[in-house]
C-alpha cells in the first residue's frame, strides 16, 4: 500500500518566495533566462545555472558541485530556511484559465516505486537516469516534485478544504498569471489521517516525472549499499512528490510534425493513407479531432480529417487503443519511415493549448511538410497502460499542473 511521509522542507522566506520560484530551466527562452539571471539575484535559476556568474557554460560533475555550492549560499544568506518539524504541504495552483489544482507535497517511497505500487506509463532512458542519479547524489536535494495522482478521496478532500479556507503561508502570482498557494500541515492527527488514507490505496500513478522518480530509486539503491547501518528510514529512501486527485489532473496532446513525406508525392501519400483511413478534405478550416481514433492532418495548405478504418485494425490491449500508438504503427513508421520516435530528426512535437495554429505556421513556413493532431489521452487510458505494464510512445501526454522549482525542497 502507498507510503507517504511528512518531511522538513527547506523553503524560501515568505518575502522572497515569488522571486525564488522558477519554471523548469528548459522552459525559458535564452532571453528570458538571461533577464531573470541579470535582474533577479534570488531566482532559483542561479542555483541550477551556477556558471552564469562566471559567464561560462559549465556541465557534468563540475556543474553538480557548483549547484550544491549555490544552494548552500542561498541557505547561508537566509533566503532558504528549513522547517523545524516534519509536515505535509498543501499546494494549490490557480492558472490563468481559473483551473484549480490542489494537492499534497510529501515524500514518496522508492520501495513503492520498486514494487510497482507507484505505477509508470512511460519508458525511461538509462543514461538519463544515471546522469540525474549522479546529479542528485552530488547536490543532495529534490527541488521539483514528481507529479503523482491518486483516486479521489473524500477524507483527503475534507482535510484539504479545512486548510485551504485559512490564510496561506505562501501566496504569489507569476508573470504567467498563475497564482500559487502553500499551507503547512503540522498537526499530528491530520498527518496520520492522510497517511492512513494513502495506506489504503493499492496503487498510485506517476503522471509526470518518470526520470526523476527512476533516478531517485537508483540513488536509494546506491545509498543503501554504501550505508552499513541502513534502516530504511533514511531520507534517501524517499523522493519529493506532489500528489493530486485524478479529477484535477489535466492532460493535453502533443501534435506530430514531420519534415518530409519520405520520398512520396502528395498524391502517393494520400493514396497510402486511404488504405487505413477514410479521408475528408477540410480545406483551410482550422480543424481539430474530437473523438478517439480520429486525427487531423495539415498538408500543403489544407486540413484533413482522418478516420481510422476500424474493420482493418485489431485492438488487442490498452496500447493498441492509444491514438499516439495507432498513429505510429499506421502512418509514422510504415508510410513516413520514422521508427525511432525519440531520436529521429525528421519528427518534432508541438504542445500548446492552441497548437493547431503553431503547427500550421511551421508547415506553411516550409520547416515541416505535414502535421498531425490528436485527441488528448485521458486518465483512464494512462492508468490502463500502467496497470498492464505497458508504456506509451514518447510525447503522448502534456500534463498539468506544473509546479515551480524552489518552493519546497527535500534534502537527503
Amino acid at each position: 500500500m502507498a507510503k507517504i511521509h511528512p518531511f522538513k522542507a527547506v523553503r524560501p522566506t515568505r518575502d522572497k518566495v515569488s522571486l525564488v520560484a522558477a519554471r523548469s530551466y528548459q522552459s525559458y527562452t535564452q532571453d528570458e533566462r538571461e533577464a531573470r539571471l541579470d535582474y533577479n539575484p534570488f531566482s532559483f535559476l542561479h542555483i541550477v545555472n551556477p556558471g552564469y556568474k562566471y559567464h561560462k557554460e559549465i556541465s557534468g560533475k563540475e556543474r553538480y558541485g557548483l549547484v550544491r555550492n549555490r544552494y548552500s549560499e542561498f541557505k547561508e544568506d537566509g533566503i532558504f530556511i528549513q522547517d523545524d518539524s516534519p509536515s505535509f504541504y498543501i499546494y494549490r495552483v490557480v492558472n490563468r484559465e481559473q483551473q484549480v489544482f490542489t494537492g499534497i507535497v510529501a515524500a514518496a517511497s522508492t520501495e513503492d516505486y520498486q514494487n510497482n505500487i507507484i505505477k509508470k506509463h512511460e519508458d525511461t532512458i538509462e543514461y538519463r537516469e544515471q546522469i540525474f542519479k549522479e546529479y542528485l547524489k552530488t547536490v543532495g536535494f529534490n527541488a521539483e516534485p514528481v507529479l503523482l495522482t491518486y483516486p479521489d478521496s473524500d477524507i483527503i478532500g475534507n482535510i484539504l478544504q479545512k486548510y485551504t479556507t485559512t490564510r496561506a503561508e505562501f501566496e504569489f502570482t507569476t508573470t504567467y498569471r498563475d497564482t500559487h498557494y502553500l499551507w503547512l500541515v503540522e498537526d499530528a492527527t491530520d498527518i496520520k489521517v492522510i497517511q492512513d488514507e494513502f495506506s489504503q490505496m493499492p496503487e498510485i500513478y506517476i503522471a509526470d516525472g518518470h526520470h526523476r522518480s527512476a533516478s531517485s530509486y537508483l540513488l536509494s539503491v546506491d545509498s543503501k549499499e554504501e550505508n552499513n547501518v541502513h534502516t530504511g528510514k533514511e531520507a534517501y529512501n524517499y523522493f519529493m512528490s506532489y500528489l493530486i486527485p485524478e479529477s484535477e489532473l489535466r492532460i493535453y496532446e502533443f501534435n506530430r510534425l514531420i519534415k518530409d513525406l519520405n520520398g512520396l508525392s502528395k498524391e502517393q501519400f494520400l493514396l497510402k493513407l486511404d488504405q487505413v483511413y477514410r479521408i475528408e478534405n477540410r480545406g483551410r478550416e482550422l480543424y481539430k479531432p474530437s473523438k478517439k481514433h480520429h486525427f487531423s492532418m495539415y498538408l500543403d495548405g489544407e486540413f484533413y480529417s482522418l478516420y481510422l478504418r476500424m474493420t482493418d485494425y485489431n485492438f488487442t490491449d490498452s496500447l493498441s487503443k492509444l491514438d499516439t500508438h495507432i498513429l505510429y504503427i499506421t502512418i509514422l513508421k510504415p508510410i513516413l519511415g520514422i521508427s525511432d520516435l525519440r531520436n529521429d530528426s525528421r519528427i518534432d512535437y508541438g504542445y500548446d493549448k492552441h497548437n493547431v495554429i503553431e503547427m500550421k505556421n511551421r508547415i506553411d513556413s516550409g520547416e515541416f511538410s505535414v502535421g498531425f493532431g490528436l485527441v488528448p489521452v485521458n486518465v483512464d487510458e494512462m492508468k490502463h497502460i500502467a496497470d498492464e505494464g505497458l508504456t506509451m510512445p514518447p510525447k503522448s501526454t502534456y500534463i498539468e499542473p506544473k509546479l515551480r522549482s524552489g518552493v519546497t525542497i527535500y534534502e537527503f
